[in-house]
Formats: C-alpha cells, sequence, structure tokens
C-alpha cells in the first residue's frame, strides 16, 4: 500500500482545501519565515510567560477564595469538611428542597448525591423573595412583564423593572461547585464523593486543579475505593465476569484536549461516544445541560475520566473490552503540565480546535518522541483554513501521523456518522498494540511530572505499610482464617451453642439446676481454652494499626485493609445480571440453606471478631472468678472498636458464622458508647432484613450514605450496626440524638420442613433484630409471601407486646414505574393465608389462631405500610443509569421513616442503658 502523500489531505478533509488554486502541497512548500521570525514563549507548568506569572497566583487567589465564601466552604480550609459531617441527620433530611442561596449548592450536592440523584450536579436555585417586599404592582403586572421580556424586539426601556423580579439564579458553574467542595473535604469524603459519583454514572475528577498555589493533586486515593464491574466480550459466561477497583485495572486511555477555541464541544462529543444507541448518556456535564451554564471560575486545569465497561452483549456493546477517556477542562496552552500528563498515559489524544497557530505549533512539536497518536478534529474559521494546512503538513512528520488523523466536523456534518467515525478510531486502536495503564500507573507518571499524588502523605503511607506485612503472610485465606485466627472457628461455634442452650434453660419454667451447672462448667471450660491462646502475630498489628493516635492513620489503615484482603480472594464467577434474576428463586427458595451462594471471603470483620472472642473468654472468666480484673490484657478491645463505629465502620452484632450474638462483646461496645456519648445518648434504633439479593444495603447506604457492604448475592448473614448523628438543633424535634442502624444478612425464605435448624438460626436472628428496633424496613422479593423466619419474628414478638414499626418493601420490580404504597396490592400481603403463614403460626402453637398477616395487632391495612420501589439501574449494567424514581422513591420512604419516628409511631425511643437490658433478654 502505498504511504499517504500531502495531497491526501484533500481528499480527507475537503473543507480546508486551499482557495484560489492554491493545493495542499504548494501551500507545505511555503517558507516559514515568518513563523522563524516569531517571539513565542514556551513554558512548561501552566504555559504561561514571565509578565503574566508575577500577577497570576494574586489574581486566581482570590478567584478560588471568593468561590470558597461564595459557597460557605472557607471555615473547611483548615479542619476539612468529614464524611461524618456530610451525614448528619437534619431538618433538611425531610425536606425535597431547592437551593435558595448559593450557601446552600455544597449541601444540596452531597444530599443529592448521597440518594443518586442524577440531578445532583445542578446549580440552579430558587430564590426566596418574601411577598412583602414586592410592590402590588409589579406582583399584578409579573404574568405581562415576562411575556413581553420574552416577545419584544426593544426591551431596553423594561430591563431594570424587570430584574426586580425574583428570577432563579445560576451564580455557579457545576465544576466550580465540585472543585470547590474537593478542595474543602477530607481525603475520605472526597473518596465518597468519587464513589457516589461512579455509581450516578458521572465523570470523575482525575487530577485537581489548584491554581492558587500551583499545585495540581492526582487522586489516586479518591479513586481507590470505586469498583468496576464488566462482561468482556466473547459473550458472557460465568467466567468472564470482572470486578475489580478502577485504580488497579489497566486499559486503553483516549484524552480529549481543546487547543485555544473550538466550536465543536469536547463533552458533548465524548457523551455521544459513550451513549449506546439514541439513549443520550450525560457522564461529562456541558454547557447545554441547563444545570449551571456560568464560566468556569476555578475548574479550568480539571481532569475526568471515565470508562465504558461492556455488558458481553455484542447488540449494546460499544467497544468489546473496557477503555477510559479523559477530559482536560481548559485551552492547553494553559495547562500544560496537564496536557503533558495525557500524553504520557493516553493511548490517543484528540485535539479539538477551529485554528492552529505559531504559538501552539511550537508546543505540539514538544512533544515529539511520545508513543501517543494524535488526531486533530477541527472546524476551521473562514480565512483560516491555509493557516490551518501550512501547520498540519508541518506536524505530520513530528507527531508521527498521517493525513488519516485530521477529521473535519462543520455545522453540515452529519453528527450520527461523525461520532462513528471517532468510535471506529477508538476501535482500531484498541485492537492494535497501544498503551494499556492503570489509574496507578497514571499516578506515577503525574509524580515524574511534578503533580502530588493525594496517596503519598505519611499517614496514608505508613497505613499502607502496615497493611502489607499483614497481608503478606496471608497466602491462603482460608487455611489464614483456621490456622490463626483460631478462637472464631470450633471453639466459639461449640461456645455459642452451649450459650444457646443456657438461655433456653434460663427461660425454661422448671429449670433443672444440675443441666444449668453441667452447661456453665463446659462454657467455661471452652472459654478457658480460648484464652490459653496468645493473639497471632497479624491480629497484633491490626490492633496496633487501630490504636494509631492519629485519628487519619486509623482511617487510612481501615479502608487499606479492607483493599488488601479483598484482593486476597479467589475471584468468583458471576453470571450476568439476568442469569442472577434467573437463579434467585432456586437459591432463595427450598434449596440447600446451610451454606451461603458465595463462600465468606476473609475481611476487616473476621480480625474484629478475633478481638471479640479474647474479650468475652477473658471477660467470662473474670465474671467465674477465675481470672483477676488486674491481669486482664484485652479491656481496651470494645474501646477501640467504638472508635471505628463513631468513624463509619460497620460493626458486627451477630456473628455471621454463627448466627449467634456475642454478648459480652456487644455489651462491652454499649457501654463505651455510652460513656461516649454522655448527655447525647437517646437512640433509635432501625433495621433492614429480608429477603437475599433485594438490596436492603443499597437501600441503607442510599438513604444515610452508609458503608454497609453490598454485591455477594445471597451470602451474607449475621447482623451489622453503624451509628448515625442527629443534628443538635434537630434532635429535640425528632426525639432521639442518634439512629443505630442495623443490616442483617438475607433471611432466606423457602419450606419450613426443609430448613431443619437455619430457620431457628434465622427466626432468632430476626427476633432479636426486630426486638431491638424502633422500625423494621422489611425487604421482599416479587412474592406474596413474608419469608418465614421474619413471620416466626412477628409472632414472637406479638407475645412481648414490643413490636415495631414496620414499612414492607418490594424492590426490583420490572412493572413499577412509580413509588408508592398500591392499596389492593397492600391487601393482598396483609390478607393472603398462604401454607407458610399456617405452619409457623402452628410451630408457635398459635394453631389456627393466625390466618394473615391482618391478624396481627400492628398491621393497619389502612395505612401505608407498603412500598414499591423501581429497579436501582436504567438500561443494562454496567453503563446503566441509576434510576430518578429509585431515588425519589428512596426519599419518600426516608422521608416517611423519620417521620414515624418523631411522631411517636415507633417503639418508645431508649437510650443506650435501655437497649443493653433488651439485648440481654432478647
Amino acid at each position: 500500500m502505498a504511504s499517504p502523500g500531502r495531497s491526501d489531505l484533500g481528499e480527507v478533509a475537503p473543507e480546508l482545501k486551499a482557495s484560489e488554486g492554491r493545493t495542499a502541497v504548494a501551500i507545505a512548500d511555503l517558507e516559514w519565515r515568518e513563523m522563524e521570525g516569531d517571539d513565542c514563549e514556551f513554558h512548561y507548568g501552566d504555559g504561561t510567560n514571565e509578565a503574566q506569572d508575577s500577577d497570576f497566583p494574586t489574581v486566581e487567589r482570590s478567584r478560588l477564595q471568593e468561590m470558597l465564601a461564595l459557597l460557605g466552604l472557607e471555615t473547611y480550609q483548615g479542619q476539612k469538611l468529614s464524611l461524618q459531617d456530610s451525614l448528619q441527620i437534619s431538618s433538611d433530611s425531610m425536606k425535597n428542597w431547592a437551593p435558595q442561596a448559593p450557601k446552600d449548592l455544597p449541601w444540596s450536592f452531597l444530599r443529592k448525591l448521597q440518594a443518586l440523584n442524577a440531578e445532583a450536579r445542578s446549580t440552579t436555585m430558587v430564590l426566596d423573595v418574601p411577598p412583602d417586599t414586592r410592590p402590588a404592582e409589579k406582583e399584578s403586572q409579573m404574568e405581562e412583564e415576562i411575556v413581553y421580556w420574552d416577545t419584544a424586539d426593544d426591551i431596553s426601556a423594561d430591563i431594570y423593572s424587570f430584574s426586580e423580579l425574583p428570577t432563579p439564579d445560576t451564580p455557579v458553574n457545576p465544576l466550580d461547585l465540585l472543585c470547590a467542595l474537593l478542595h474543602s473535604s477530607d481525603s475520605f469524603l472526597q473518596q465518597e464523593i468519587v464513589l457516589k459519583m461512579a455509581l450516578c454514572q458521572f465523570a470523575l475528577p482525575l487530577v485537581l486543579p489548584d491554581s492558587e498555589n500551583h499545585d495540581h493533586v492526582f487522586l489516586l486515593w479518591a479513586l481507590r475505593g470505586t469498583v468496576r464491574t464488566c462482561w468482556p466480550q466473547p459473550p458472557r459466561a460465568a467466567g468472564s465476569f470482572r470486578e475489580d477497583s478502577v485504580v488497579l485495572a489497566r486499559a486503553p486511555a483516549f484524552a480529549f484536549v481543546r487547543m485555544e477555541v473550538s466550536t465543536n464541544s469536547k463533552s458533548q462529543l465524548l457523551n455521544a461516544v459513550l451513549s449506546p444507541g439514541h439513549r443520550q448518556r450525560d457522564c461529562f456535564w456541558h454547557r447545554d445541560l441547563n444545570l449551571g451554564t456560568n464560566p468556569r471560575e476555578i475548574a479550568d486545569g480539571l481532569v475526568e475520566i471515565s470508562w465504558f465497561l461492556p455488558s458481553g452483549r455484542e447488540d449494546v456493546d460499544i467497544f468489546p473490552e473496557p477503555v477510559a477517556f479523559l477530559n482536560l477542562r481548559g485551552d492547553i496552552g494553559s495547562h500544560w503540565l496537564q496536557f503533558k500528563l495525557l500524553t504520557e498515559i493516553s493511548s490517543a489524544v484528540f485535539i479539538l480546535t477551529d485554528n492552529i497557530s505559531k504559538k501552539e505549533y511550537k508546543l505540539l512539536s514538544s512533544v515529539k518522541g511520545s508513543a501517543t497518536k494524535y488526531y486533530f478534529i477541527l472546524s476551521p474559521y473562514r480565512g483560516k483554513r491555509n493557516t490551518n494546512l501550512r501547520f498540519l503538513n508541518r506536524l505530520i512528520p513530528v507527531l508521527r501521523m498521517d493525513h488519516s488523523h485530521v477529521l473535519v466536523k462543520v455545522s453540515s456534518t452529519d453528527g450520527a456518522g461523525f461520532v462513528r467515525r471517532v468510535r471506529a478510531i477508538v476501535a482500531h486502536v484498541t485492537r492494535s498494540p497501544c498503551r494499556r495503564l492503570s489509574v496507578e500507573d497514571m499516578a506515577g507518571a503525574a509524580r515524574k511530572l511534578g503533580l502530588r499524588v493525594d496517596e503519598d502523605c505519611e499517614e496514608c503511607q505508613r497505613a499502607k505499610d502496615r497493611m502489607e506485612r499483614i497481608t503478606r503472610k496471608i497466602k491462603d485465606a482460608d487455611a489464614y482464617r483456621r490456622d490463626e485466627l483460631r478462637l472464631q472457628g470450633d471453639p466459639w461455634r461449640k461456645a455459642a451453642q452451649v450459650e444457646r442452650e443456657l438461655c433456653q434453660v434460663q427461660w425454661a419454667a422448671e429449670p433443672p439446676e444440675k443441666h444449668r451447672a453441667e452447661l456453665r462448667h463446659r462454657l467455661l471450660e471452652l472459654r478457658m481454652q480460648q484464652n490459653g491462646h496468645a493473639p497471632p502475630w497479624g491480629l497484633q498489628e491490626f490492633v496496633w494499626g487501630i490504636s494509631s493516635p492519629s485519628a487519619g492513620e486509623r482511617q487510612y489503615f481501615l479502608r487499606w485493609m479492607e483493599w488488601g484482603l479483598a484482593r486476597l480472594a479467589p475471584p468468583r464467577p458471576r453470571p450476568a445480571p439476568e442469569a442472577i434474576l434467573a437463579l434467585r428463586p432456586k437459591h432463595c427458595g427450598a434449596a440447600d440453606l446451610s451454606e451461603p451462594l458465595w463462600p465468606e471471603p476473609l475481611g476487616v470483620e473476621h480480625f474484629l471478631r478475633e478481638m471479640g472472642q479474647f474479650y468475652e473468654a477473658e471477660t467470662c472468666l473474670v465474671e467465674a472468678g477465675k481470672l483477676p480484673a488486674g491481669q486482664r490484657r484485652f479491656a481496651h478491645f470494645p474501646g477501640l472498636a467504638l472508635e471505628l463505629l463513631l468513624r463509619g465502620l460497620p460493626l458486627e452484632l451477630v456473628d455471621g458464622s454463627t448466627l449467634s450474638t456475642p454478648l459480652r462483646w456487644v455489651t462491652g461496645l454499649l457501654r463505651e458508647l455510652h460513656g461516649r456519648l454522655d448527655r447525647r445518648s437517646r437512640l433509635v434504633v432501625l433495621s433492614a432484613l429480608g429477603v437475599p439479593g433485594t438490596g436492603k444495603s443499597t437501600l441503607l447506604n442510599t438513604m444515610f450514605g452508609l458503608r454497609f457492604a453490598t454485591g455477594r448475592g445471597c451470602g451474607p448473614r449475621g447482623a451489622f450496626m453503624q451509628l448515625i448523628t442527629v443534628a443538635e438543633s434537630f434532635s429535640q424535634d425528632l426525639g432521639c440524638d442518634h439512629i443505630l442502624v442495623i443490616d442483617s444478612g438475607g433471611v432466606v425464605g423457602g419450606v419450613l420442613s426443609e430448613a431443619g435448624d437455619r430457620l431457628e438460626r434465622e427466626a432468632s436472628l430476626a427476633t432479636l433484630i426486630m426486638g431491638l428496633s424502633n422500625v423494621t424496613v422489611v425487604s421482599l422479593a416479587e412474592t406474596r409471601d413474608i419469608p418465614p423466619a421474619i413471620l416466626h419474628a412477628f409472632l414472637r414478638l406479638e407475645k412481648t407486646g414490643h413490636m415495631p414499626n414496620c414499612q414492607f418493601v418490594y424492590q426490583n420490580l420490572h412493572d413499577v414505574s412509580a413509588p408508592g404504597s398500591k392499596p389492593r396490592e397492600r391487601r393482598q400481603l396483609l390478607d393472603q393465608p398462604g401454607d407458610v403463614s399456617r405452619a409457623a403460626a402452628q410451630m408457635e402453637k398459635q394453631g389456627d389462631g393466625l390466618r394473615t398477616l391482618a391478624d396481627l395487632t400492628f398491621c393497619d391495612p389502612e395505612k401505608q405500610h407498603i412500598w414499591h420501589i423501581p429497579g436501582l439501574w436504567h438500561g443494562v449494567p454496567p453503563m446503566a443509569a441509576v434510576s430518578s424514581g429509585y431515588s425519589e422513591a428512596i426519599f419518600e420512604l426516608k422521608r416517611c421513616l423519620l417521620e414515624n419516628i418523631r411522631n411517636g409511631l415507633s417503639n418508645q425511643n431508649k437510650d443506650i442503658q435501655q437497649l443493653l437490658e433488651l439485648v440481654r433478654r432478647l
């Protein structure tokens, strides 16, 4: 094949042909005398000359400070905004309100992002003007003046009177809001913001500009908590599923940048490239979204990243493998350092411009030798075509391009055809040998260029080193758990069984003292065996990690441990989403209930569980008089665990391996909590339980911004708790100071006769959780029957008179478009007798007295107790957007729960001492 000649440029880009008979070849042969004599200064960094540099920091500093002051964030520059600050329950948590002033925008963004609201990026405000401040005549003329504004040719006479009317105002660009909030947040809130943005399918910040100090930050840590899933082609199979952190997986990257002025929008082009079919995805914000259209003040220099992730379906996937897309906000001449980074990490760079000047030619010439491919997307102004051709022909050998790398898009260009052409280029590059980097690799390139990486702080690196010392010694997770974390194995299972028998004997009508004494002796022997073990080296390192005097280092250590242990788990096969839906009735019905669907991976909870067992064994011996209190070694363990709870880590309330509660450990935790909260110890307990795979944990995380584990199918068991603080200004109105949220593992539904001992354990779990709760959310699958374990809990708790306010939630319904409760279906659930209901009543010795749920005293069919929540995703995962109906329904459910708490419809609120006594009784 003949190599393309210079004249080929005219064939690729006919709009660029020189006028008046001057061909591209002739233009390319022109002398470059005027260019060679041109004074074009070049600097790395921000691409400014010395005269500009002297004034630049002052101007940019005032811009950043003014933006922070406008948004009310200037107070968070010393003490950064924390994740706990953003999660407090306040009166605003019950309002679906629009921001009325710029200071409302950061909090509106955080609330909507937590709720996975697709409109979170909107900075539109509604000005609240008191009615008495507007003259009466102005009110009567408002409609007429608006019409006049829209239709009149000359508005100068009325512009001032119109401006006095209350109109929506948008003073902040959404990207400025994001940058200001990230500058004001600590590392863990930054990570949460990025995680929620990823769930909303928003483009993620990769390089955060800091023009005040010329100290741009590469956000490696902020991205590390985000996990991506995909099914690369060939078509899906159980072994094709991939799940990994976005910072570890390698993929080709394509950067889109602007040089000087471009009529074409990078972000709109990127969205079109990423959008399958006619469904537009607004991953990258752009000026036509009407979410805030003011010019950027502090966001120029921001680099965003997003990924295309295949679903394994050829009819849906745009590319057969994961592909990263990068977007630089602003002009490359003013942000040369960021552009230089993109040339080092990208497989190809697309440069959008209307004109190529001499200065830009010299800048681009400096990137020669890079392995990156370059493409130009031009939309030339009239009269500049010859200049563009001349510079392009000079750049072709420098950038090792050919003329097919020049694309022209003008107003008459077919948009869909142009998008297909860009996709074809991306697909061609990915099929050929090209650069494939992970975000970690990109961070290495950023360090070499002098950018600061957020993960390089001392606290983070010390925590990472300690994690690596622990995980380096774990070759096999199952063997490590068996050989090193020995107290939670057979000794704990046997001790839990003895404690259950002791509990049953204690509540017997005539407890046999001899049998009780035998049980106590057996328990004491088991606890002495446990106490005879010394904490293994790995557990000691873990305890030292969570004992650090630095609260930040403790949080870093826990996050590193979570990720480090997750990397040790062998990859588990996962069927495609539709296959999971098909399998769910089998696994959640009358199948084998003795084992979870997936093996339980080694996690942080196992180290904390081991700490709890050391504390349990020691406390048991002290209570029995077998160990002097002065010789205790583990009395401080509950205090260490409490610090983690207060920092947002879910702690285990019910052991998932035995479905038993380590009573002394939980009691020690609650006592420590009581001492820490002091006067603010009024609690409301809110819990969720139900059928596996119906999204209980996702529901709680979305409502309250929590960190309960998700995505494990039908596997997780036990229960975890997390604490939410109620703002002091709202605690009196709500009637509590904190909300303790309990998330349980799936309670499997099925036929009672086939469940055996597993049913009894799960019924006990459901009874404990509901008995502790003021409010319980019961998550159900697409079935009329309530799982038998939960039904048993209802029957048992009705005997005690302690029944929480219950909200039944159907999730993932395919035929439901709107949230809310449907009276007919509510009646069906409450009135349907069912074999399970009758069998449960007989087992609880209620005979035929209970026919339906409506027979229970707590069920009032006329009150709204049943919710239908639309599916989380709109489209085919993993590129599906979050359903707006899901976000709206979750907000309404949250408002209902808080209203019930405030209005006293739930059980009487407790303090921690009362909760302690209730735990013992249950």
